[in-house]
């Protein structure tokens, strides 16, 4: 089953669990993505109103999106609501396990092709991946989009399981949009410099065409950051340096100064 980095949820979190025993007051539980941690909903968490009968509700061995309300890390414990899941929360859910599972069995592919467990694969790659991009599925995302194993590599797996993941992921996945951050600093010592950089900002929105969505948003200065929507990756990073060198530009032309930053290091 797809796993998170940590070994315990948090409270508020969504997760994904399996229904192992109910009795009258409740039901007991086991949380699918963090291995070796049970729960239990009570009743009362089941559904909004009145409950008769919680077996109407809630059966043995069904999958369930639950949220977190206490966490017990001794025990490895938590205990779960399932009426205070939105409508939405529960579809996002739903399709971000489905993604995952998807994911893992690609990474297990992987992995039997380069004589490996599921464990080894996720201490070898698979941990690193989500580290790097958020989750598994995500990453493998990204190598499809790139159609390559530059993705992979820049979260620190070996050359053999980023080309083998890439492979599969080309053959499997099909990109869809997605959005980019990046960031630029701007300064102008210019009597006008507050005009100047509003007019180089300007600069960066002119490049939102067609399926490109650019927004800037003001961070603390000089900082400001940019989000790029686009069909793929390639146009993402093309589009945000382009966009960015065109307000760095604007603002040399007057005397001022500026830089670009793909990421900004937490410090």
């Amino acid at each position: 089953m797809p796993r998170k980095l940590r070994d315990l949820p948090e409270e508020g979190e969504i997760v994904m669990a399996t229904v192992e025993r109910v009795e009258d007051h409740g039901a007991f539980v086991t949380l699918d993505e963090y291995p070796g941690v049970d729960g239990y909903i009570h009743i009362s968490e089941v559904a909004s109103g009145w409950v008769k009968n919680i077996r109407d509700y809630v059966k043995e061995g069904q999958k369930v999106v639950a949220k977190v309300i206490r966490v017990n890390p001794k025990r490895k414990y938590a205990n779960l609501s399932l009426r205070k899941v939105t409508d939405h929360q529960r579809k996002e859910k739903l399709k971000e396990w489905k993604r995952e599972q998807r994911a893992e069995k690609l990474l297990e592919m992987a992995a039997e092709e380069l004589g490996k467990d599921l464990d080894e694969a996720y201490e070898e790659a698979g941990y690193k991946l989500i580290e790097e991009y958020g989750s598994l599925y995500d990453a493998l995302e990204r190598a499809a989009a790139e159609e390559g194993p530059e993705p992979l590599l820049k979260a620190g797996i070996p050359e053999e399981w980023a080309e083998k993941l890439a492979e599969l992921a080309i053959e499997n996945i099909e990109p869809g949009r997605v959005k980019i951050e990046a960031y630029v600093d701007l300064t102008c010592p210019a009597p006008n410099g507050v005009e100047i950089i509003r007019e180089a900002l300007e600069k960066i929105e002119e490049f939102q065409q067609g399926d490109v969505k650019m927004e800037v948003q003001y961070v603390g200065a000089p900082r400001y950051r940019i989000t790029v929507d686009a069909p793929d990756y390639r146009t993402a990073e093309k589009m945000v340096r382009k966009a960015a060198q065109a307000a760095i530009d604007h603002v040399e032309e007057h005397g001022g100064e500026g830089e670009f930053h793909r990421e900004i290091e937490e410090g």
